[in-house]
């Protein structure tokens, strides 16, 4: 019997923390975990503060280490360090997702020797206090890394960072498999929801935090016609934003849905008839979300960011790009989206097509493997 692959996959949360990259890890190493020639486990941090958990989640060995809380979008960690050096020290390849400076650190303490393969999901975007006691670490990663992974070629064109390692870098897309998507059973679940049952149903799912633009989306979507707008998600401006749909006396038309569990925001994937994404800085780096829409032939609209975004739902072709945080160039595309029907329908065909083809998990994964074992 040949030695299986021993990986060691380093994120800084894990479902059912939500998040993009949490979504990706998960797949990753739900995926990975049923190859026969792979044994896999996960390093992560825990929510909130607390002691290390141990546990098995569909298949995947799961050790989220104890934390003394979050600082700058980064969970503090002691125990990490330990635990990524014991656990780096059985593994034949890590796999870290960035940005997670605490990883950095502990793979320059850990001594380390195998193959290290990066993720590298975006640059830190906000944090710019945080960035000068990362620089170090971070170059020492990059320099560090035998393969630097991006979603995009986007993503290196426009990071700050990965001109320097380009020779390093290879594009790996992340991906679905529509099969689980189009498995699910379909409801009217917007529909049921809406004022308006004729309505044009236009979706958003997310973080209502700052660069998800859902400001800008609400300012929006006062010049816009004979829509209603779905708000899935929690965040921290939920408030803000709620106040800003009474004040505007648009309650009618929009309706805030809160957290969705996952067939839940499927049904509401495949109920809509535009799906947006208007973000607002690179710190959305591909928003594997329209994938999730396009994959039930949904048209996206999307933001002209310098990140990966623009490169998965193409301007004309499965949807519209609009410049970030402009409320009229916004309105714009989902009202011309909104009066034709049959424009709606040739970019979601398209949309379809563009995640089977280039998308799929399955081939992904098959990738990826080829990438840790080489």
């Amino acid at each position: 019997m040949s030695k299986k692959l021993r990986i060691l996959e380093v994120n800084k949360a894990y479902f059912p923390h939500t998040g993009g990259i949490e979504t990706l890890i998960r797949q990753y190493s739900e995926e990975l975990t049923k190859l026969d020639d792979v044994s896999l486990k996960a390093l992560v941090c825990r929510d909130g503060r607390g002691k290390a958990i141990r546990e098995k989640m569909n298949g995947v060995e799961l050790l989220r280490a104890g934390s003394l809380g979050t600082y700058f979008s980064c969970p503090l960690s002691i125990s990490f360090i330990k635990h990524f050096r014991r656990m780096a020290a059985k593994a034949d390849v890590v796999h870290i997702h960035v940005p997670f400076p605490l990883a950095d650190a502990a793979l320059l303490l850990s001594g380390f020797k195998g193959k290290v393969v990066v993720s590298w999901h975006s640059d830190i975007v906000k944090q710019k206090k945080l960035m000068f006691f990362y620089k170090p670490f971070m170059r020492y990663l990059l320099k560090r890394a035998d393969v630097i992974l991006t979603a995009t070629e986007g993503h290196v064109k426009h990071s700050l960072y990965l001109n320097k390692y380009s020779h390093k870098c290879k594009v790996l897309p992340y991906g679905i498999t529509p099969e689980d998507y189009l498995a699910v059973p379909r409801r009217s679940i917007l529909t049921e929801k809406a004022t308006d049952k004729s309505c044009v149903k236009v979706f958003f799912t997310g973080r209502l935090v700052y660069y998800k633009g859902v400001d800008v989306l609400l300012k929006a979507f006062t010049k816009v016609k004979d829509c209603e707008l779905f708000i899935a998600g929690t965040g921290e401006l939920g408030d803000q934003l709620r106040n800003f749909v009474s004040s505007h006396n648009m309650e009618q038309k929009v309706h805030f849905l809160g957290f969705l569990p996952d067939e839940e925001l499927r049904q509401a994937y495949a109920d809509c008839d535009i799906f947006v994404l208007p973000s607002v800085a690179p710190s959305e780096a591909f928003g594997i979300v329209q994938l999730e829409a396009m994959v039930y032939g949904k048209p996206v609209i999307n933001t002209a960011l310098k990140s990966g975004v623009p490169y998965v739902s193409i301007n004309g072709q499965t949807g519209l790009t609009v410049p970030p945080s402009s409320p009229k160039s916004l309105a714009q595309a989902i009202n011309t989206l909104a009066e034709d029907r049959e424009l709606r329908e040739k970019y979601g065909r398209a949309a379809a097509e563009r995640v089977k083809n280039e998308f799929n998990e399955k081939a992904i994964i098959g990738r990826l493997y080829d990438i840790l074992k080489g």
